[in-house]
């Protein structure tokens, strides 16, 4: 009995000191207090890719608090070819026209990942990693293909994409779908990376004409060849050009369309919320209530301190949301 008593002692010691002893981002050399942030005057209570909601169930878009509630027991989807989408756990879709009393119902009767619209045909990924295509108007099912039932995922879901004809799916499971709407039918599919637990893809977008897809494991570069490049990822942002990430070491790293590396630069402990960009500069919002300033190359930059609470994350162009406060950047 008494080795047991030791023992526990000892473990609740070592568990003690270790989170004491945790280590994080404390720079010495602080510019001054970030001047442009303010209370925010509602609250983000949920979010994806493209929008967020607020208090009230109210929706946050591109900035503005526009006028649609979403339903009790419903859960944003995001905001679609100026529709809101929500829907609830048994696949009851719901599409609000943003500045209009217009809005569809759909019954899926299958919990939702993500939708997105374009015009009349509603792409959605459902929680089963199953992927369909709708037309509105008629509620009549387009296409429909299975993917592999994912174990667990990253709470950054990516809303599907429409490129011309094309809509691209950003599965659960670390790939990219690629269908053609008019020949209702799939192309193609490529897998971004194949880890089992969180490697759904959490970053989508067409930067110099080449399919750019990451998870939280390695990210795609997709034109005529396919290049990977492996990081611990948290965040991934573009300029139309260049292609930034931050990593779970503390990094930023600048890379080409075709995933070569134009310089990085490392934060010791640093825990990284979100990336923007304002004119020539990055900006990343730093757990312990930084943000630092770097010139695109990465060979500059400036750190200043901002007081910022927990709390959901929200990024709308040059503007950071947190919790109930905004921090701009333009």
């Amino acid at each position: 009995m008494r080795i047991v008593s030791v023992f526990l002692i000892v473990l609740v010691t070592f568990f003690f000191s270790a989170c004491a002893s945790k280590e994080v981002f404390e720079p010495k050399n602080v510019v001054d207090d970030w001047d442009r942030y303010d209370n925010s005057g509602f609250t983000i209570e949920d979010m994806t890719h493209s929008a967020a909601l607020v208090d009230d169930e109210k929706v946050l878009v591109r900035e503005t608090v526009v006028d649609v509630t979403i339903k009790e027991d419903y859960k944003l989807l995001g905001y679609s070819d100026g529709w809101v989408l929500s829907s609830n756990i048994d696949g009851n879709l719901t599409l609000n026209l943003v500045g209009d009393t217009a809005f569809e119902n759909l019954n899926l009767k299958r919990t939702i990942a993500s939708a997105s619209v374009k015009d009349d045909i509603l792409a959605v990924l459902f929680t089963s990693n199953e992927m369909a295509l709708y037309e509105i108007s008629t509620k009549k099912l387009l296409l429909k293909e299975q993917g592999d039932a994912p174990i667990v995922v990253n709470s950054k879901i990516v809303e599907p994409i429409f490129k011309d004809n094309l809509v691209i799916f950003s599965t659960l499971d670390g790939k990219i779908v690629i269908m053609d709407v008019q020949e209702k039918k799939k192309l193609r599919t490529v897998i971004v990376s194949g880890e089992e637990y969180f490697n759904n893809v959490i970053y989508f977008n067409i930067v110099d004409n080449k399919i750019i897809a990451s998870t939280g494991h390695k990210i795609l570069s997709l034109a005529k060849k396919e290049h990977r490049v492996k990081h611990d990822i948290r965040n991934v942002i573009d300029d139309g050009e260049t292609i930034y990430i931050t990593t779970k070491q503390g990094e930023i790293i600048s890379l080409t369309p075709d995933l070569q590396q134009n310089n990085k630069v490392k934060f010791p402990f640093a825990h990284f919320l979100g990336l923007a960009i304002s004119n020539d500069k990055i900006y990343a919002l730093e757990k312990e209530g930084y943000i630092i300033e770097l010139s695109k190359d990465l060979m500059e930059y400036s750190i200043y301190e901002v007081d910022i609470d927990d709390g959901y994350i929200f990024v709308s162009g040059k503007i950071f949301y947190v919790d109930d406060e905004y921090i701009s950047v333009e």
